[in-house]
């Protein structure tokens, strides 16, 4: 029997529930919640070696869920009691018994290479972190939430390609960080919407900027002032990660440089809104995507069909010129 958890999440999120339990279809379900939700980076995509990618969806399905429960209003009112079942299953797949299709590819996944239940358990202390916590007075603080909440997912990728080295795993924890804290500008008015501030107070106060602007969607010198500061300290947090997609094998490098692109690109944009972010959220769209792709894969020295290849070259020239 197929465990239901929580709630139906909103009709244009909503993933159906896998007819069975089979391995291939679990495997599929996780794919789908994956790619449910907009990211600014691919996830597993065609160039991570084609044996880890139902497993990265495996990943990522399992921190998608948990995030949901904390995030979600279909949720609100038993957040925690959801993330304390989510937990419960988790360690019964440990225990060899998954009823729910995301713990059954999971419980594969662990299988296969031996990943450690702390990452994962770290990982759902980080979305606990957002039920208690609202506000972050310094970066440290806040650093100090993605490692429960981000950095584990970056560890966990590196360990099912192999890449157990501490120093490689010091790059993710940054390259991971980096992607959270990037997000985390891009969606201030909306986590506002939630009721909570990420940026550190001590930089609000820093520039003059009051959960008041945000509040407003205050459009000011001030507010481009912080977002420049922000944006440049999170492109610090990439360069500090980028010796990562360089270091890294062929079955992984590409899947990174888009990680680390992706990260990149949407702080091009975050810091071309500047003094509006709070009243425009910016995105990423298919030039940028395109773009993003282009980079990563000249990173690496990979090839693409030759009509694939003047298509990014066209797009990449477009936004160079339009810059």
């Amino acid at each position: 029997m197929i465990q239901r958890l929580g709630l139906a999440r909103s009709p244009a999120l909503a993933v159906p529930l896998p007819t069975s339990l089979e391995q291939g279809a679990c495997y599929r379900y996780c794919e789908a919640l994956v790619r449910a939700r907009h990211h600014n980076y691919p996830v597993a995509s065609m160039f991570a070696r084609s044996q880890l990618r139902r497993h990265i969806f495996a990943l990522f399905a399992f921190a998608r869920v948990a995030d949901d429960f904390a995030d979600e209003k279909a949720y609100e009112g038993r957040r925690a009691r959801e993330l304390d079942r989510w937990e419960e299953q988790l360690h019964a797949a440990y225990r060899g018994h998954a009823e729910h299709p995301v713990f059954v590819a999971l419980a594969d996944t662990v299988d296969k290479f031996a990943l450690p239940i702390t990452e994962f358990t770290e990982l759902l202390s980080g979305f606990r972190t957002d039920l208690e916590r609202r506000r972050y007075s310094t970066f440290d603080e806040l650093r100090s939430y993605t490692r429960q909440a981000a950095e584990p997912i970056g560890r966990l990728l590196l360990y099912i390609a192999g890449y157990r080295a501490p120093e490689l795993h010091a790059y993710a924890d940054d390259l991971s960080t980096a992607v959270a804290v990037a997000r985390l500008i891009q969606d201030v008015a909306g986590d506002w919407q939630r009721g909570r501030v990420y940026v550190p107070a001590e930089d609000l106060r820093h520039f003059g900027v009051t959960e008041a602007d945000i509040e407003s969607r205050r459009i000011s010198p001030a507010v481009g002032a912080l977002v420049r500061y922000e944006v440049a300290r999170t492109r610090a947090l990439f360069e500090r990660a980028r010796p990562l997609v360089d270091l890294a094998g062929p079955d992984l490098a590409v899947e990174l440089a888009l990680t680390w692109h992706g990260g990149m690109r949407i702080l091009d944009k975050i810091a071309a809104v500047g003094p509006e972010l709070f009243a425009r959220r910016p995105q990423l769209g298919q030039v940028d995507k395109a773009i993003v792709l282009a980079r990563s894969v000249a990173w690496r020295g990979e090839t693409l069909p030759p009509r694939t290849l003047h298509l990014l070259s066209r797009l990449t020239e477009r936004s160079d010129s339009d810059g």
